[in-house]
């Protein structure tokens, strides 16, 4: 299997396009759809450089899959879908995320089904391209609907695992639980020592490029589970989050993001509104 990863550096996402050498056949992880917070402007500029590899390439997408409902960029899913003529797939339990924001955004037109999606990947689940196949782990902890795909040698671990000089994901989201996380990141460590993890982000400190591509080997040094066991990481993980600012885009993307990477639809004067949940902390002073 071929794997180009496509770096993100405004939201440090990395979009994935997995190849089967012989078919020409590929799918598409995790796009992103470029959104500038200061003008409130959607653009396509990275998911258009995906659609030109495709195209540069010779290649036909079997599927345009979304690893969990991100919160911290928009979902290009839809968008490349229109483009390239794919279907699209996300981990069933988006259904759970989507019933938790539905309420949370006051979204009574959200449907909670799944159905912005063609497809809802369960655990055990293969993804076919050509001669390639991805099996479906349904991996929560960092959201209740997180996937890793793993295929013969290598797995895209989502948001779980990062580099191991970054570390670990949050999981303090609603839905989201830090002994999930610790559940799915020791699965995904018994995996065989040399396997490739293609991480969902890297931030990478000073002195080092962007990177995307770690094993289950380096793991063993990564910064947030060396010498600490489950009770101790929980705690850990747990206390860290609680400090922890919300994404910049979160409550804005993952308005973007349920809806299967849908823009809000306009109204009479083709006006379109993102809404924001706010909380205010002057009662009672």
């Amino acid at each position: 299997m071929d794997v180009t990863g496509f770096f993100h550096s405004a939201t440090g996402s990395i979009q994935y396009i997995c190849i089967d050498p012989r078919s020409k056949r590929s799918i598409i992880i995790d796009p992103v759809l470029d959104f500038d917070r200061r003008s409130a402007q959607f653009s396509a500029e990275s998911a258009d450089a995906i659609v030109e590899f495709v195209r540069a390439q010779g290649l036909s997408v079997e599927w345009i899959i979304d690893t969990h409902p991100h919160a911290d960029h928009m979902s290009a899913v839809h968008y490349l879908a229109d483009c390239l003529g794919a279907p699209t797939a996300i981990g069933e339990h988006i259904t759970q995320v989507q019933e938790i924001w539905r309420e949370k955004y006051d979204l009574p037109g959200l449907h909670v089904d799944g159905r912005q999606w063609d497809r809802l990947l369960c655990d055990g689940d293969a993804v076919v391209f050509g001669d390639e196949k991805l099996s479906v782990m349904h991996a929560p902890g960092h959201t209740a609907a997180s996937i890793a795909l793993i295929g013969q040698n290598l797995a895209f671990v989502n948001d779980t695992l990062f580099m191991p000089d970054v570390g670990t994901a949050r999981a303090d989201f609603p839905g989201a639980s830090a002994q999930d996380l610790w559940r799915t990141l020791k699965a995904l460590l018994s995996l065989p020592e040399h396997t490739r993890l293609f991480v969902g982000h890297d931030y990478p400190p000073a002195g080092r490029d962007a990177c995307f591509e770690t094993t289950v080997r380096a793991q063993a040094t990564n910064v947030h589970l060396c010498g600490r066991p489950e009770a101790a990481f929980i705690d850990w993980r747990e206390s860290r989050d609680a400090t922890l600012p919300l994404p910049d885009l979160m409550l804005l993307a993952l308005q973007i993001n349920l809806n299967g990477g849908r823009l809000p639809a306009a109204d009479q004067l083709g006006r379109q509104y993102l809404k924001i949940p706010v909380t205010d902390a002057t009662k009672g002073r």
